[in-house]
């Protein structure tokens, strides 16, 4: 969706002595304040913000900044609505602030790292000399900063959408209060995201620790690291921290990492990360935390008994909790669950049926584009009459590890559970030319129904995976099989061509004994 550029004056920047009226969690997670995060403020939480006059009742309320609220309030006001939106804390989300934006900056710069060490390997003399974080760290703020006016409050206003900065809370079924100001409305689109899920480990909240809130408020590197979870969050980031140089060792409860990603996916990025120098604690639990004269210290257990882990900060990468508190959905009529937040139907509609919700608040799928396709559909569906369904949306997802791992519709473990008879086409990624030239390795799994080319699901793992998969994300979305993907030419030499390597495989494996022996028969009848 095109966002078009404010026509108002951008918000002066803002200076440290002004902030004194923000929140202090908000300051906490925005260190130090150099001139990148003031920027960043100025345009995602402007200080000298004044919230509007209500207009007498709206089309549209949408209570949540980030992309799903961002996303619903644009395209409704394009589309002529009357639209107010409701943000507490920062615009943008998390997704600018805390999320895809600066890890994504991290992630390049350890990839960096990592290319300089093993330049060797491709006959290049390089030396790693130095890496200063602080200089990764202040490229994240300056980027970051440089992609805020896109999420900005100003930006949003000058789209005819009245803006306000506060705490949002359902009063009744058809309306918000915010700032002691009542917000009526016709629609409402709760749009609230969710945040990091803090585990009852005794002691934990005492020593403190990083989540992805405030883990980019770093400027020296961790000597030690310990990172709890292996999901997507915990599995980048401590990538990124062993190349930068830290001693990291994630520890895990279940007994591979990635647990929700095909195994064979997940044995590539967990010896790829050994190869970092990632330690790894599979099938343990940590028991306890408590200070030690020189840092953090984690009691953890596993099969082999209990043992003791030091190190100097603990990231926690365990899951997301949804923001339903303090929401007076109970007032509204919607009913929800603290930890999986807002019900809602195929359709996104809540309980109280003027009411929509969408992205992390909603769904089990918490990812940004997630979040901007099911605005879309709260946007035909609360203005227009419309049933477009969350069910028919195909969904990729990327974990950007080194390598990457993507995925598409149904996992071949999944299937199995279900009771649904597939085939499956697995192709090693050195089998492509420019993974070997390149020096890569990775795989390609696609899932089809029994007897017939028809994509099911997909998992990808190459370093450049999230580009590639949409290729078969298309293909689900169309009803495109497998089968004519082998007339789709594709560039040599490219990774991506082992998407045609396995159209060309799922074509052999037609060619029966029988078949063939007909074809032979046909060839020598015609020499």
């Amino acid at each position: 969706m095109t966002i078009a550029p404010s026509e108002h004056p951008s918000t002066p920047l803002a200076d440290a002595d002004s902030l004194g009226g923000l929140d202090p969690h908000i300051l906490d997670d925005l260190q130090p304040l150099d001139e990148h995060n003031l920027a960043l403020l100025s345009a995602v939480r402007p200080t000298n913000w004044v919230n509007p006059q209500p207009a007498g009742r709206y089309n549209m309320v949408v209570i949540g900044g980030g992309t799903a609220g961002l996303v619903t309030a644009a395209g409704a006001a394009g589309l002529g609505a009357r639209v107010a939106l409701i943000e507490r804390r920062l615009m943008g989300g998390d997704c600018l602030n805390f999320g895809c934006v600066p890890s994504k900056v991290l992630i390049r710069a350890a990839r960096s790292v990592a290319e300089v060490r093993d330049a060797h390997e491709h006959g290049v003399d390089a030396s790693l000399n130095d890496i200063d974080f602080a200089t990764v760290m202040r490229r994240m703020r300056r980027l970051r900063a440089s992609i805020a006016p896109h999420d900005s409050a100003d930006r949003f206003r000058s789209l005819g959408i009245d803006v306000f900065i506060g705490d949002a809370r359902f009063t009744s079924p058809s309306t918000i209060e915010v700032d002691g100001q009542t917000l009526r409305f016709s629609r409402a689109c709760i749009a609230t995201g969710a945040r990091p899920t803090v585990p009852p480990i005794p002691g934990l909240a005492e020593v403190g620790m990083l989540s992805n809130e405030n883990v980019f408020t770093l400027t020296t590197l961790p000597r030690r690291l310990a990172v709890l979870g292996s999901g997507p969050i915990g599995c980048e980031l401590a990538q990124s921290f062993v190349r930068f140089g830290s001693r990291v060792t994630i520890i895990e409860r279940d007994r591979q990492i990635l647990p929700r990603e095909d195994r064979d996916a997940a044995e590539h990025v967990i010896e790829s990360m050994r190869r970092d120098g990632v330690e790894f604690c599979l099938e343990t639990s940590v028991l306890r935390v408590s200070r030690s004269a020189t840092g953090k210290l984690l009691t953890i257990k596993s099969a082999a008994g209990e043992s003791m882990l030091e190190v100097d900060e603990i990231l926690v990468g365990i899951g997301r909790s949804p923001n339903v508190e303090g929401l007076g959905l109970d007032a509204a009529g919607v009913k929800f669950d603290v930890r999986t937040g807002v019900d809602v139907n195929d359709n996104l509609r809540t309980t109280n049926p003027h009411i929509f919700a969408a992205g992390d608040v909603a769904s089990k799928y918490k990812f940004t584009h997630a979040a901007d396709a099911m605005a879309r559909i709260v946007i035909q569906n609360a203005l227009f009459f419309g049933r477009a369904r969350a069910s028919k949306l195909v969904m990729p997802w990327c974990t950007y590890t080194d390598p990457e791992v993507a995925h598409v519709g149904l996992y071949h473990k999944e299937a199995i559970e279900r009771g649904i008879a597939v085939d499956v086409i697995g192709l090693k990624l050195e089998t492509v030319d420019r993974a070997i030239l390149d020096g890569e390795t990775g795989l390609l799994k696609v899932i089809l129904a029994k007897g017939s080319d028809r994509i099911l699901g997909a998992t990808l793992v190459s370093r450049h995976a999230g580009e590639t998969i949409s290729e078969l994300t298309s293909a689900i979305t169309l009803g495109i099989g497998l089968k004519k993907l082998a007339s789709v030419i594709h560039p040599y030499p490219t990774q991506a061509e082992i998407i045609k390597r396995a159209a060309d495989a799922y074509s052999r494996t037609r060619l029966t004994p029988g078949v063939k022996q007909l074809f032979t028969r046909f060839l020598a009848w015609r020499r």
